[in-house]
C-alpha cells in the first residue's frame, strides 16, 4: 500500500476512475442474471460489510439531526444505484454514464453561477441530445425509459453530493458513509430478494458481486483518499470528467459495446463541459463527496 500511495496523485485518481467504470461494466453482466435490484442489493451488502470493517463507525450519542441526514444519504444512495443499474439493462454503459454525469455537472454550475459554466452546461445538453440518439433515431425506437433512468441517476448523484457533504460535517472520516451504505443495503434488500430469490446467493452472482464491490467501492475510495491529500480540487474535477470516456472504453472491452460517431461527439461535449466546470472548483472536495464509486 505504501508503494501505491507513493504514486503521483493524478495516477491514483485515474486508477480510481478506471476501477469504477470497469466495475460498472462488470455490473452490466450481473444485471441480466439477478436483475437490477438484485445486483444493487449484492453490491451494497458486500460493500457495506467491507466499509463497516474498515471504518468501524460509532453510533453512540447521535442526534436526531444526524440520523435524519445519514438516512437521507442512504435513501439517495440506494435510489441512485437502482436507477443506474436499471439503465445499464437498457443502454450502453458509455451512454448511461454520460447522461448520468449531467447531474453533478448541473449542480456544479448552479453553485458557481458563472456565465461560462452556463454555456458549458448548454454544450453538455447538446451532447446529451446527440448521445441519446434523438436526432438520428425514430422517436418510437428510442428507449425513453432507459434515458429517463440514466437522467434520474444523475439527479440522484447531485443529491448524493449534497447529502454526502452534510454527512461529512456530522460524522468523522468514513463513519457516515459506512452507516449510510448499511442502511441503504437494508432498504434495498427486500427488492433484491423479491427479484432475484435464491439466485442472489449463487456462486456466479456472489463472485461478480464481490468484484463489483471491490472495483466500484473499496479500491476507488482508497485511491481517492490517498490522492486528495495532495491534489488540488480543480485537477481532481478535470480527471473525474474523464469518466464517460473511460466508461465507453470499459463497455467496448468488457461488453463489446461500440458507440457511433454522433454518440462519441456528444460524449466529447459532455466531457469537455465537465472538465471546464469542475476544473474551476475553488474548494478542496471531500473524498466521499466526490467519489464516483458510490454513484455506480
Amino acid at each position: 500500500m505504501r508503494r501505491v500511495s507513493a504514486l503521483p496523485a493524478p495516477v491514483l485518481v485515474i486508477g480510481a476512475v478506471v476501477s469504477v467504470q470497469f466495475g460498472g461494466a462488470l455490473a452490466a453482466t450481473l444485471v441480466p442474471i439477478i436483475g437490477a435490484s438484485g445486483s444493487v442489493t449484492l453490491r451494497l451488502i458486500i460493500a457495506a460489510v467491507v466499509m463497516l470493517l474498515i471504518a468501524r463507525p460509532s453510533v453512540r450519542d447521535r442526534s436526531r439531526g444526524d440520523w435524519a441526514v445519514v438516512v437521507g444519504f442512504a435513501i439517495t444512495l440506494g435510489l441512485m444505484n437502482l436507477c443506474f443499474y436499471s439503465a445499464l439493462a437498457r443502454l450502453p454503459i458509455g451512454v448511461t454514464v454520460t447522461l448520468e454525469f449531467l447531474g453533478p455537472l448541473t449542480l456544479a454550475t448552479v453553485l458557481s453561477r458563472r456565465l461560462l459554466d452556463l454555456v458549458s452546461v448548454a454544450a453538455a445538453a447538446l451532447g446529451v441530445v446527440l448521445i441519446s440518439g434523438a436526432l438520428t433515431t425514430p422517436w418510437g425506437d428510442l428507449d425513453l425509459t432507459g434515458l429517463g433512468l440514466a437522467l434520474a441517476a444523475g439527479a440522484c448523484w447531485a443529491a448524493y453530493i449534497i447529502f454526502s457533504g452534510r454527512t461529512g460535517q456530522r460524522f468523522a472520516q468514513l463513519d457516515g458513509l459506512a452507516i449510510a451504505m448499511f442502511i441503504s443495503a437494508v432498504l434495498v434488500a427486500p427488492l433484491g430478494f423479491i427479484e432475484a430469490g435464491t439466485g442472489l446467493w449463487s456462486w456466479d452472482a456472489l463472485s461478480r458481486g464481490l468484484g463489483i464491490a471491490v472495483l466500484s467501492s473499496v479500491l476507488p475510495y482508497s485511491l481517492e483518499l490517498m490522492a486528495l491529500r495532495r491534489l488540488a480540487a480543480g485537477v481532481f474535477g478535470i480527471l473525474l470528467s474523464l469518466e464517460p470516456a473511460v466508461a465507453a472504453l470499459a463497455g467496448l472491452v468488457v461488453l463489446g459495446q461500440r458507440l457511433g460517431g454522433v454518440e462519441l461527439a456528444g460524449m466529447a461535449l459532455v466531457v469537455g463541459a465537465s472538465a471546464l466546470v469542475m476544473g474551476r472548483q475553488q474548494h478542496q472536495p471531500r473524498a466521499a463527496e466526490l467519489a464516483e464509486t458510490t454513484n455506480q
